[in-house]
């Protein structure tokens, strides 16, 4: 299950950190590489879960980005 998932009642209370950011990251790699390989044995319609976690992940990632002050956000140069 994914790390973006979270129940109901613990959303909003949970601690975004840099550790869980780096597993998110590396799970999305994951999920990126299964649906490569479905994808590219022509198996596209076995690899739609793996894109709609991938999607949630992404969209918690954006939500994470879009709150965070601009002033703590790390840029990449």
């Amino acid at each position: 299950m994914s790390v973006a998932f979270v129940p109901e009642r613990l959303r909003g209370k949970a601690e975004v950190n840099q550790e869980t950011l780096q597993r998110l990251l590396e799970e999305n790699d994951q999920l990126i590489r299964c649906i490569v390989e479905y994808q590219s044995k022509g198996r596209a319609t076995d690899c739609v879960q793996y894109q709609h976690i991938l999607h949630r992940n992404l969209i918690y990632l954006a939500t994470i980005a879009d709150a965070t002050p601009a002033s703590t956000q790390k840029t990449v140069d």
